[in-house]
């Protein structure tokens, strides 16, 4: 009898791992992203349309009620163009409650410093400029009838890690609801791709229309931090 006690009391207080499946939504304000097909309006009311986007992030931190994080230390690359890449399985997470995430969009010194490396961060991916200056951390593209560029082109490659033009932003997000790290748990991230021309500093593609180096990005980046916010949790 007593063994039988036991057994069920150990059983009681195990509490099995969760993992948390992220998916990356993309918007233009409160529409979904669509390449090429869809024309937009930035902060300056300049029409768009978007053929390329894609980032990096990293460092997933997942907050714990009680403080204490639990960290994910791979990069992702997210790219519209490959669905798979915006979809993000997270495990194990330990038992607990979990208040909400952190994370950075770029690429850390240590891995811009490395050189070319394998998975997300392989050059292939079109996401790495050279050995010295490291890797892009975001690709925005399109076309506007703004932009002064040929083909009425705009491109936004913003990478850099060194001060003063460094790039790479922390991004901090609370759950609408408590997850729970026994659950098979699953957040919507929204991702507004308005936000890059405009979050703090509207962008005019007829004065601005190209950033392939440290001219600007840190702009760029300042109104990137804020194209992130929580759609939807649940378990």
């Amino acid at each position: 009898m007593a063994s039988f006690w036991l057994a069920m009391s150990f059983t009681m207080q195990a509490k099995e791992d969760g993992k948390l499946n992220i998916m990356f939504d993309h918007y233009v304000g409160k529409q979904p992203l669509q390449f090429d097909s869809v024309n937009y309006k930035n902060g300056a009311s300049q029409a768009f349309t978007v053929t390329k986007f894609k980032y990096y992030i990293g460092d997933i931190h997942l907050q714990r009620k009680n403080g204490a994080d639990v960290v994910f230390t791979d990069y992702y690359l997210i790219n519209e163009e490959e669905q798979e890449s915006k979809k993000l399985m997270l495990e194990p997470l330990p038992a607990g409650e979990y208040a909400g995430i952190e994370f950075i969009i770029g690429v850390d010194s240590l891995h811009n410093c490395s050189g070319a490396q394998s998975g997300a961060l392989d050059p292939v991916n079109g996401m790495f400029w050279t050995w010295n200056t490291g890797y892009i951390f975001l690709k925005l593209e399109g076309k506007s009838p703004a932009s002064k560029s040929p083909g009425n082109f705009f491109e936004y490659h913003i990478g850099g890690y060194k001060q003063p033009a460094n790039c790479i932003r922390k991004i901090r997000l609370a759950f609408n609801k408590v997850l729970s790290g026994e659950s098979i748990n699953e957040l919507h991230i929204k991702v507004d791709v308005a936000e890059i021309l405009k979050a703090k500093t509207i962008i005019d593609f007829s004065q601005l229309s190209s950033v392939a180096d440290f001219h600007n990005a840190t702009m760029i980046a300042d109104n990137y931090m804020d194209m992130f916010s929580i759609l939807s949790t649940k378990q």
